[in-house]
């Protein structure tokens, strides 16, 4: 079982998900608290194993609802994540940021279900992004970066 469990991890093993794999896993309406709210598609973003496990995000259009302003995004994990000096289990989160200055974005994350903090981490003006996207997650043998607009921070696959 441990074997299965490094491979399904291992940095080497992970590319971007493609478009036809992120549009099946990424749900059009993510569950956020108590409502479900649209993703924006065309913004989806993820990476695979290759063997059926992905870790992918999504922007949340929360007009109207009441998660707007609070929440931005969608992440579903397949796999354990570690951000920070946090340990996301494999599932379900929201992401939200704020500005902490001009080149900083404080974001934090969420359970989906239930809108419990789970941690937050600086994402910071990256010089190197050559293309500003309003999400993506870059595969770990390139970049092991999470990256919204032109900020990102790092993340880590096994948790």
């Amino acid at each position: 079982m441990g074997s299965i469990a490094a491979q399904e991890t291992k940095p080497s093993a992970w590319r971007a998900a493609t478009e036809p794999e992120l549009a099946a896993i990424i749900p059009a309406r993510a569950p956020v608290v108590q409502e479900r709210i649209e993703t924006e598609l065309r913004t989806a973003s993820g990476i695979t194993n290759g063997n059926g496990r992905f870790v992918a995000g999504v922007v949340l259009i929360t007009a109207g609802y009441s998660a707007e302003g609070k929440y931005s995004h969608y992440l579903l994990a397949q796999v354990p994540l570690k951000i920070a000096n946090f340990h996301l289990p494999a599932g379900q989160y929201i992401l939200g940021w704020t500005h902490k200055d001009e080149d900083t974005l404080t974001v934090k994350f969420y359970e989906a279900i239930s809108g419990k903090p789970l941690g937050s981490v600086d994402a910071v003006r990256n010089s190197s992004i050559t293309r500003i996207e309003s999400f993506r997650i870059w595969p770990p043998s390139d970049r092991s970066l999470i990256q919204i607009g032109r900020f990102t921070f790092a993340y880590q696959l096994g948790g």
